[in-house]
């Protein structure tokens, strides 16, 4: 149920704002999800970024005057509004929010926002105390009300030097959010948990054991079930990736603080899919100084840890429960064996060591394997495409 951007009608409305700067790069991303983007702006955008660069990178005539000559702007409004997957107006002023919550239409952007009948999102950019005015906030309670997704602004130095919120957020966010409106909420209601990235398991205070594990896969299905309505809890290993939106992530270093950490929160989780790749041995002790180069062999003496994923299956009740197997060869025979001896409800397995799966890559081919015995080969998609399937997957299930 991978929402997909591509051949949706978005509209981009654009207000009179430093921020604006920033809806240039938003069009460029929503172009490269394959969006039609077709743009609105106020007569004072104008004055931060010109309408020849939104027409370069939409493709589009942008529509800024209800009664201009061409592209039958005079009757664009109402069509733009009819044909709209979705609207985001990035930045938004306190301007438009006022005639938003006020019923306004006095310029081609506010009077086709009366005309939408799709999901709007607005995301506010002003100075701090134009967004933290009593009227401001009124306005805000009121479009909320009305149903129109407000996205906080972010907190910081703003361009009119005060600092606080009133910063319009990163393209990337504003990309994921309208994701996450156009997404329905078929796992609203259920907490899930997802394991993901790899321990690490201390030699000494400057060595570890680990494994190359990004935790890509974990971080794309913890999105997607946000993004589906779940509430997500994550323990993570240390990654290189950014935190996603509006999901609790714990971080942790060693497989013993991943137990600890999975152990203490599965009691209220629906849902439990563990991605990570645990560290199966740690070394006995750990040295508490650097060890130097002093002998031509040193030997490590390892100690198992704790099956993590073994013992969610044994304590499990009503718990749903995912389990990842990254394996060199016997896919099938391996993933089949844990499946069963884990208690697992459904196994993700795939082979890794090529560049295009597993391990760094931005894209996976796995094969789900039921509880049933029964088994799904997914062909090579990108990662987040196979978490959405995933969560088509145990959504149909429970």
């Amino acid at each position: 149920m991978k929402i997909e951007l591509k051949n949706k009608n978005i509209v981009l409305g654009v207000c009179g704002g430093i921020a604006a700067y920033k809806s240039v790069e938003l069009l460029r991303r929503l172009k490269k999800e394959a969006a039609n983007v077709r743009v609105i702006m106020t007569e004072n955008a104008q004055w931060f970024v010109g309408p020849v660069t939104f027409e370069a990178l939409s493709g589009h005539p942008v529509c800024i005057n209800l009664f201009e000559n061409g592209d039958d702007a005079t009757i664009s409004h109402i069509q733009w509004a009819e044909e709209a997957d979705a609207v985001v107006i990035a930045p938004a002023t306190a301007n438009i929010i006022g005639k938003l919550a006020g019923g306004i239409a006095d310029d081609a952007l506010s009077t086709f926002l009366l005309a939408v009948t799709t999901p709007v999102l607005v995301c506010p950019s002003m100075n701090t105390n134009m967004y933290l005015s009593p009227p401001m906030q009124r306005n805000i309670q009121t479009i909320k009300t009305d149903g129109v997704i407000v996205l906080e602004p972010a907190a910081g130095e703003l361009a009119c030097g005060t600092e606080g919120p009133g910063r319009l957020p990163e393209p990337e966010f504003i990309l994921d959010r309208l994701k996450a409106c156009l997404t329905p909420k078929d796992l609203k209601g259920k907490k899930i948990l997802v394991t993901a990235g790899p321990t690490r398991e201390p030699i000494d205070p400057v060595r570890f054991i680990s494994n190359p594990s990004s935790g890509k896969m974990g971080y794309a299905i913890a999105r997607a079930a946000e993004q589906r309505g779940a509430d997500v809890v994550m323990v993570s290993g240390p990654v290189d990736l950014p935190t996603p939106f509006n999901i609790e992530v714990i971080k942790v270093e060693t497989a013993q603080e991943m137990a600890e950490t999975v152990f203490s929160n599965m009691k209220d989780i629906d849902i439990m899919i563990m991605t990570a790749a645990v560290s199966d041995y740690r070394p006995k002790a750990q040295a508490s100084q650097k060890i130097k180069k002093v002998k031509e062999e040193l030997v490590l003496d390892l100690t198992r840890n704790q099956d993590i994923l073994k013992e969610l299956g044994a304590k499990k009740t009503t718990q749903f429960l995912v389990g990842f197997a990254a394996e060199t060869e016997r896919l099938e025979e391996h993933a089949g064996q844990k499946l069963k001896e884990k208690n697992l409800d459904i196994i993700i397995g795939n082979l890794v060591g090529s560049p295009t799966s597993g391990f760094q890559a931005e894209t996976n081919q796995v094969t789900i394997f039921y509880k049933d015995g029964s088994k799904e080969p997914l062909p090579l998609m990108k990662k987040d495409e196979v978490a959405h399937i995933l969560l088509d997957r145990i959504a149909d299930i429970i």
